[in-house]
């Protein structure tokens, strides 16, 4: 079989998911099982892969899905908790103070402290723990998860206290050999890389001034009672404000301090300038947006754990509006310790269940970390909320009950997405030599477009993340492809290798298990297509501009670096 064809063939299973997810509205639990079944024949028959190692990807993928389920557990339990101890009420009822508008707390919750939860924790972080909060707000759960995988992008690429730059990008790419020809060209690594992510920053940061506009504009349009784009537009100066104050120190950052923190310094000062200017009404219109009545909502925009939330405010011990937010700061300090203090990431690393080379295939190794990982990190702040908020032990016994319950049905739908993502990511060791089926769907593209590849290369970034669920995957399996696309065209490899990592971050926003997590917060699994189609918009947006923006880099301002050669 032609590589052409292979590599088509690789594109089948994720094609496959977004006809059956987004054109046939299959739920995922119906749709992933026959993906992951045709991903492991096309594994094993055209790839040449032997069935030890579609056996072992697959144990592998079970171990990254128990992991993904210790974070969404960690999320529904702490807003479980602040349900039954008053907390939400008080929250619910601070917002009042800020700004009753709808718009105006998408933008502070979802937008700005979303932000801040991704650069603390990436990994899906911020939509398991913001979707929760904007239903227990009053928002409609599949307004709640839309809002929140939008939040997946622009802060991405500096998730995780830079984990997508520094282990992704820094281990995606051949660091001996580049390092070797930086030194034969008078450079080093160090310039090279701080190249990569400072390029990074100023492209996300172009592009994310508008994202709480569009955030705004989807959620008018699509989850208002007129169902119009101008309502989320009239935002528009206020919105903007809001991109601005985030992006000029998450860029400063970016390129001045390294890639560990532009999305916590980024969220920290817009969060500093945003909530007094909305309690002054600054650019704010004079009227107040708020959805159509609860009772009037569509069936599809409703999760399971809704219904419950005013019921458990009704009778409850007052608490502080303060008090009722300690939980949500605590994690945010405590996500950021546990990653900037050696000593304790170690100390809480050094917890950890794994399985080395799996049935004997070399590199194909899971771990679980449960107290590193975000999920052991809200448990932990479950319990620090039971005794701050002088709970009884019947109401954590009940939110850890109801929290429990919600997992099943992510847990059966991401058995078979995690195990079908490392099926694909695994397949470039087989029998025929045969490179990785994401890789070759990257080079397909390559080869197709020719000298205009730049402007597909976030594209093809986004393919990974789309693939992987993972900003930092993508970038460990496409960092030194994008490299060399750059070398045969006789462009910058560091514009190239950023161009990968800004769109392996909007990739998230339409990354299936990401949607499956964030559904699973909020009891509205089985309507993934429903927030696929949503998300496309945001997504589409920073491909078409990312890709826009990599050209007029490279061919406008002839931006460069110590490697060019021009072929």
């Amino acid at each position: 079989m032609s590589q052409t064809l292979l590599s088509i063939l690789a594109f089948v299973p994720l094609v496959l998911a977004g006809v059956l997810l987004i054109g046939f509205r299959w739920p995922a639990k119906y749709a992933m099982p026959v993906v992951f079944l045709l991903t492991a024949i096309i594994g094993l028959t055209a790839w040449d892969m032997s069935l030890n190692r579609v056996i072992a990807s697959s144990l592998q993928g079970l171990i990254l899905t128990a992991a993904i389920l210790w974070i969404i557990f960690g999320a529904i339990l702490l807003l479980n908790t602040l349900k039954h101890s008053g907390g939400i009420s008080a929250i619910r009822r601070g917002f009042s103070n800020i700004s009753p508008d709808r718009r105006v707390q998408a933008l502070i919750v979802a937008w700005l402290f979303g932000c801040f939860i991704e650069g603390a924790s990436g990994f899906g972080t911020p939509a398991a723990v913001a979707a929760p909060l904007l239903v227990a707000l009053g928002f409609p759960a599949l307004a709640a998860v839309v809002l929140g995988m939008m939040v997946q992008s622009t802060p991405v690429s500096f998730g995780a206290v830079g984990t997508p730059i520094l282990v992704g990008v820094g281990s995606g790419l051949d660091k001996t050999g580049l390092s070797a020809q930086l030194l034969a060209v008078g450079s080093d690594w160090e310039t090279f890389f701080h190249l990569i992510f400072s390029r990074v920053a100023i492209t996300h940061g172009l592009i994310g001034i508008l994202m709480p506009l569009i955030m705004l504009m989807i959620m008018t349009r699509f989850f208002g009672k007129n169902q119009s784009w101008k309502e989320g537009l009239v935002m528009a100066p206020f919105a903007i404000f809001t991109g601005i104050s985030f992006v000029v120190p998450y860029m400063a950052a970016g390129v001045f301090l390294g890639p560990e923190f532009p999305s916590m310094i980024g969220a920290l000062v817009g969060l500093a300038i945003v909530i007094p200017a909305a309690k002054a009404g600054f650019l704010l219109p004079k009227d107040t947006w708020d959805f159509a009545e609860a009772k009037d909502w569509p069936i599809e925009w409703m999760g399971s754990i809704e219904m419950k939330l005013d019921e458990m405010a009704v009778g409850k011990k007052p608490i502080s509006v303060a008090m009722a937010w300690a939980p949500y700061l605590l994690l945010a300090a405590f996500l950021v310790v546990s990653r900037i203090f050696p000593e304790l990431k170690a100390a809480m690393l050094s917890v950890s269940f794994g399985w080395k080379d799996i049935l004997g295939e070399t590199g194909v190794s899971g771990t679980l970390e449960p107290l590193y990982l975000p999920g052991g990190i809200l448990c932990m702040v479950v319990l620090v909320t039971f005794f701050l908020h002088r709970m009884q032990f019947a109401e954590l016994k009940a939110a850890v009950s109801e929290s429990s319950k919600t997992l099943l049905g992510a847990g059966f739908v991401l058995i078979f997405t995690i195990p079908m993502v490392r099926i694909l990511i695994n397949s470039g060791v087989n029998a025929s030599d045969l490179m990785s089926m994401p890789v070759a769907m990257a080079q397909l593209v390559a080869d197709s477009v020719g000298g205009v590849y730049p402007f597909f290369a976030p594209a093809v970034g986004a393919l990974g993340a789309f693939i992987a669920g993972s900003n930092t995957v993508s970038n460990l399996m496409l960092s030194q492809f994008q490299f060399n696309a750059a070398g045969l065209l006789g462009v910058s490899g560091a514009m190239m290798v950023a161009a990968q990592s800004v769109g392996a971050a909007a990739g998230n926003m339409i990354a299936i298990h990401n949607v499956v997590a964030a559904s699973a917060t909020v009891g509205l699994l089985g309507r993934e297509g429903i927030t696929l189609r949503k998300t496309m918009l945001p997504t589409l947006y920073y491909l078409l501009a990312a890709g826009s923006l990599t050209m007029i880099a490279m061919y406008g301002m002839g931006i460069t670096d110590p490697l060019v050669v021009t072929p």
